[in-house]
């Protein structure tokens, strides 16, 4: 049993990751077209219709662009907090909206979502931890920086999309504006290179087996640097970079013998909901 996993796209540009086993899978924001969305499932040879839920982190448009057709189309739950709703302007179909809380868990058939906040200058933001049969896999993008939360649902994944974002250099002799790359810097904007650097050489668990560097600026960093610096700390870690402008090979993310099944919070309630 595994995980399949794959970031059809991953960036300021838009942002769509699909988690899911045989039977059926989610998308964690659909952050381009419908029309997109489609072709990348189709040269990955994931069928459309496995996909049960899609589940929105944050109301910015490379997060949400595809959602509305996609939904509509599919008949695809679209599950999203009140706040970041009404900031969103999205339309969605009532019988296909599902609520969400902070920490409380989400059963989509086999799949169980933790949804947990996370940092960023948006109405309502979340981060994800997706697990099935013991195996963990995160999505940690659009975040200011690597607060307690985080660390702690990062050292429970078997494999995690992890933002960095940008190259400290790049940004600092770049030509935007100080407004921009102070937002960028900011706690509430995104995890730089050495950020995230840090974060993974600190609290990189012994089960993790897959890391997709995600979100990468398309001014400030280049795939090259980002995959050079996490390569020189990665051990039994199999880096991947998740591109801009096309989807990534489908990865197995299987659990290893030291994975422990392990309370993503105490504070964790059980929602489940079942759609056919």
């Amino acid at each position: 049993m595994c995980l399949l996993v794959s970031s059809l796209n991953s960036g300021s540009n838009g942002n769509c990751y699909y988690i899911g086993n045989e039977n059926e899978a989610i998308l964690i924001d659909a952050g381009i077209s419908c029309r997109e969305i489609e072709r990348r499932l189709k040269r990955l040879q994931l069928p459309i219709s496995k996909i049960r839920a899609v589940f929105i982190s944050h109301e910015h448009t490379d997060h949400i662009k595809g959602i509305e057709t996609l939904s509509k189309k599919y008949h695809v739950p679209v599950y999203i907090t009140d706040s970041t709703l009404k900031n969103s302007n999205l339309k969605i179909e009532k019988n296909l909206l599902v609520s969400f809380s902070e920490q409380e868990y989400v059963s989509v058939r086999e799949l169980n979502i933790f949804p947990f906040q996370k940092n960023h200058d948006a109405a309502d933001p979340y981060s994800f931890v997706v697990e099935y049969n013991n195996i963990r896999v995160g999505v940690f993008t659009d975040i200011g920086f690597a607060c307690e939360n985080l660390i702690h649902h990062f050292q429970q994944c078997n494999a995690a999309f992890l933002e960095a974002n940008y190259d400290e250099k790049m940004l600092d002799e770049g030509n935007y504006p100080l407004h921009l790359k102070q937002r960028i810097r900011s706690k509430v904007g995104h995890l730089s290179n050495m950020q995230a650097l840090e974060l993974f050489k600190t609290y990189k668990p012994p089960q993790m087996t897959h890391l997709f560097l995600s979100h990468l600026s398309e001014n400030n960093n280049h795939p090259k640097i980002a995959e050079d610096l996490f390569s020189k700390h990665a051990g039994n870690v199999k880096i991947i970079v998740a591109g801009r402008k096309n989807e990534t090979p489908v990865f197995e993310i299987t659990a290893s013998q030291s994975s422990q099944p392990t309370i993503l919070s105490k504070r964790a309630k059980q929602l489940s909901f079942y759609f056919e």
